[in-house]
């Protein structure tokens, strides 16, 4: 018998990442993890610091997802990791109110005129699962309206595409998702007014509430117009809807008020009717939540006739780590510091790519970028789609190989954090020059 000239890995990541298929489906648990999108190993964190993780392997890398947008102060500040170890002391998790909670949505409120009360819950897709049905029940309709290439949980009524038109039923993308519930969701075009006034125009006494993340971070990252968000808010008041701001993403990251507050400077008297909130609230720890008016949020259970519970909501030691965090971001001075360096980064990849010729737009907003191998930015899902996917591998591969995290995925938004330094910004430029260089070559 011939002997096996196959060797067992020595990579680390490799490793663990078979382990992980076995009994882990994909190896993952959740699934742009795995890197089938730009194909490869995925890497397995051993711990983080700053700006940097380091991987199964000992390598290190200069972070741009930060946990998915929760870890705005860098991984293990002082402040934060103190709290948690406060509180990991006083208790796990009661299963009865605390008055950590009563203080982390005095804080919450505090940073966000537009909600009276808030539920905090452990994620967001639970939030804005949850806001869905409060706008159903505050409403008494059953119609819910989303944007293609937003992505709010998943929760069956928002895994819906768009149909063949606009009075076609949506149809599901997933599996598992009935048809009867997928035909209450109309899926329209990010920024299209024609397509929104046509919605409103056949649909209007049906909608209980449009949902939108007003920076489409699913997308990379697309901004909703000034315009179509005015519209927005206008049709949702004509029509009895209520207008839901998914800000899971958004909220305390691209401003301390949120995307809500950049609007509410270029449209008088703009306000959401309900928040969803994610991420930076809890500090990389499962917390969310949702609020509003008074008159809406007193709908919800045990007040209202709305059901919403959770064990583990308002736990006390994602509290601690979410007050601490708000605390840091709320001080004089750091979303302006926070915005230059998100927009020195770039600015600098913006540079490098022009100077080898390479396709290449860009835009951000406090700690959130977004980029596309275009040469203009895309306005919706259609466009974001015709950006260069083998051209985003060459680029994702270039940069994780010298030691530079991005999303594994075309369609993902970035985030800077405050500890990234100077030297992180320029080593990723660098970085970043030479593999627009060998992709130019």
């Amino acid at each position: 018998m011939t002997p096996s000239t196959d060797k067992p890995s020595t990579d680390r990541n490799q490793q663990l990442f078979d382990r992980a298929r076995q009994i882990i489906p994909g190896g993952v648990n959740s699934p742009v993890r795995a890197f089938r999108a730009v194909g490869g190993t995925p890497r397995f964190v051993q711990r983080a610091q700053g700006a940097h993780f380091w991987d199964a392997n000992g390598q290190r890398y200069i972070d741009y997802i930060g946990s998915w947008g929760p870890m705005i102060l860098g991984h293990g500040h002082p402040a934060v990791v103190d709290a948690v170890q406060r509180a990991v002391l006083e208790g796990f998790s009661f299963g009865a109110p605390t008055e950590r909670e009563v203080q982390l949505a005095e804080a919450i409120l505090a940073l966000v005129p537009s909600m009276d009360m808030v539920r905090l819950v452990s994620s967001g897709t639970e939030a804005a699962m949850s806001a869905i049905r409060l706008a159903r029940g505050a409403t008494g309709r059953k119609r819910i309206v989303k944007f293609e290439g937003c992505y709010h949980g998943h929760a069956d009524s928002l895994l819906v595409k768009a149909g063949s038109g606009l009075a076609t039923f949506g149809n599901p993308t997933s599996a598992g998702v009935p048809p009867e519930v997928a035909q209450h969701t109309t899926v329209l075009e990010y920024n299209n007014l024609a397509q929104l006034e046509e919605a409103f125009s056949l649909f209007g006494a049906e909608i209980a509430c449009l949902i939108i993340e007003p920076i489409a971070g699913n997308m990379n990252f697309v901004r909703a117009s000034v315009p179509f968000m005015t519209r927005c808010r206008q049709l949702c008041t004509q029509h009895g809807a209520l207008l839901v701001f998914d800000e899971v993403m958004t909220g305390f990251r691209v401003a301390l008020g949120g995307a809500q507050s950049i609007y509410a400077k270029a449209i008088p008297g703009f306000r959401p009717d309900i928040t969803v909130l994610g991420k930076v609230i809890g500090g990389g720890m499962p917390l969310a939540a949702f609020g509003g008016p008074r008159a809406v949020m007193e709908q919800l259970a045990p007040l209202g006739p709305v059901y919403q519970a959770g064990t583990l909501s308002g736990n006390p030691v994602a509290t601690a780590c979410g007050l601490a965090t708000l605390a840091e971001i709320s001080k004089p001075g750091f979303f302006d510091a926070l915005s230059a360096r998100t927009r020195s980064l770039v600015a600098g990849l913006s540079a490098a790519a022009a100077e080898y010729g390479v396709p290449f737009s860009t835009e951000c907003e406090g700690g959130m970028f977004g980029f596309f191998l275009l040469p203009e930015l895309p306005q919706n899902y259609q466009a974001v789609m015709k950006s260069d996917s083998a051209g985003f591998n060459i680029l994702f591969h270039g940069l994780l190989d010298r030691g530079v995290y991005i999303a594994p995925a075309l369609y993902e938004a970035g985030f800077v954090s405050a500890a990234h330094s100077e030297q992180d910004i320029a080593e990723t430029v660098a970085v970043a020059r030479a593999v627009f260089r060998q992709m130019a070559g």
